[in-house]
């Protein structure tokens, strides 16, 4: 049996990745998303049943005043395509800025030359030297060049370097770059996943992959939505690479979660706290890790009051070996103060938190999201979801036609107390 230890204790048992396997037929991975986007199926979850409605009349199963908690990280365009001089392809994929820059925000503004860290596609064809790309923008011809240099198990260390030093790197992948469409959709991406594959409140960018579940959530939906006192309110976790990588691993123990990068603003706080009787719903499991992610960084600084907001990043598993009975009010006021402390609105953390069956949900009722790969770690927080009825759910969703993962339909969940 394997577990995490503190000292002696034996935290965690064994969650097997076999468990979380289901057959997925290929024509039930939706290529392309269905138009208008609220016109999706929606499976609704509670106290064991389960009915099937779409999007559109999703505020008929919300009650009055809820809260709505919305991921408004945009996906950026972070393939770039570079046609070498002997006719091979060489493909970067921007997953992470250089540390030097501390925000994604700061990255995408850099004019003239930039430092990410990136995957590179037919590395074996680049060999040595720069490499470039011809791009034309306000009738003149300019260049993009990257060279390799740092190789390491992240990734390689890219420096781009431009002939327009007036554009940012955010305008640059603007017009050069593509929208990194998830592998299992198995096409070239198209001229409309510019437009289909964000959200219609997404805002900040710094994703390398969409958060999904909020694709189906159209203008029309959220005036629906405000006719019932439901009001968005906006979080930010900038989606990374690894939200595409699969459990390799026979237990969910033994596989690495990615660091992804978390934006917490004391607005969000003070409405967590303002409305904190209220029903909350999060759209998506981003959402979830995140209010999930601060509420733990709020039980650390009570645990430790000396500790700062650049100390507070949240580990795999340190969730599992902290206080666990700090109601959720008194861990988001811990942030609060030690934003007022700090005298800033706003901080920038990371969080790598896996949630698996067996922990104990404390930020929210229901959860709005989609149906989720075989063996991957979001069908673990599934199971924290609603336990083991996550296969009822699945069944019937396979067994009605419903269409899969990110452009496909999606689910209302509520959490099985």
């Amino acid at each position: 049996m394997f577990c995490i230890f503190v000292g002696e204790i034996c935290l965690m048992t064994t969650t097997l990745i076999d468990d979380f396997d289901y057959a997925l037929p290929e024509e039930r991975i939706a290529k392309f998303p269905v138009s208008p986007r609220h016109s999706s199926r929606l499976l609704i979850y509670k106290e064991g049943q389960i009915e099937s409605t779409v999007y559109f009349q999703l505020p008929e199963y919300l009650p009055s005043h809820s809260m709505l908690i919305l991921n408004d990280s945009k996906v950026i365009e972070a393939r770039l395509i570079f046609q070498k001089r002997t006719g091979g392809k060489v493909e970067i994929f921007c997953l992470e800025h250089d540390a030097v820059y501390g925000d994604v925000s700061s990255a995408m503004q850099q004019k003239a030359c930039v430092y990410w860290w990136c995957q590179i596609g037919g590395v074996k064809k680049w060999k040595a030297g720069p490499i470039e790309l011809e791009f034309e923008t306000a009738g003149e011809k300019h260049t993009l060049t990257a060279e390799q240099i740092q190789r390491s198990d992240a990734g390689f260390k890219i420096r781009f370097s431009w002939t327009a030093p007036e554009l940012t790197f955010a305008e640059i992948l603007h017009i050069v770059g593509k929208i990194p469409l998830p592998p299992y959709l198995n096409r070239e991406t198209e001229e409309s996943d510019k437009t289909n594959y964000q959200t219609v409140y997404a805002k900040e960018e710094g994703s390398v992959a969409a958060p999904t579940a909020g694709l189906h959530l159209t203008e029309e939906l959220f005036e629906q939505l405000r006719s019932k006192n439901i009001l968005p309110t906006t979080l930010t976790l900038h989606v990374g690479a690894g939200t595409f990588k699969p459990v390799k691993t026979a237990t969910a123990e033994q596989h690495d979660m990615h660091a992804e990068y978390l934006e917490v603003k004391s607005s969000l706080l003070l409405k967590l706290l303002e409305n904190k009787q209220q029903t909350r719903i999060a759209v998506g499991t981003t959402s979830l890790r995140s209010l999930e992610s601060i509420y733990w960084m709020g039980v650390k600084l009570i645990e430790n009051p000396k500790l700062t907001l650049k100390e507070i990043e949240l580990q795999q598993w340190e969730a599992y070996t902290l206080v666990q009975d700090v109601p959720f009010p008194d861990a988001i006021q811990a942030v609060l103060e030690q934003l007022k402390y700090e005298q800033s609105d706003q901080f920038l953390t990371k969080t790598s938190l896996m949630i698996k069956p067996g922990y104990l949900i404390r930020s929210v009722d229901a959860i709005l999201t989609n149906f989720h790969q075989p063996r991957s770690t979001l069908l673990l927080l599934i199971h924290a979801f609603v336990g083991s009825s996550w296969k009822d759910i699945y069944n019937y969703a396979l067994s009605n036609d419903y269409r899969f993962l990110s452009y496909g339909d999606g689910s209302l969940l509520w959490l099985n107390k």
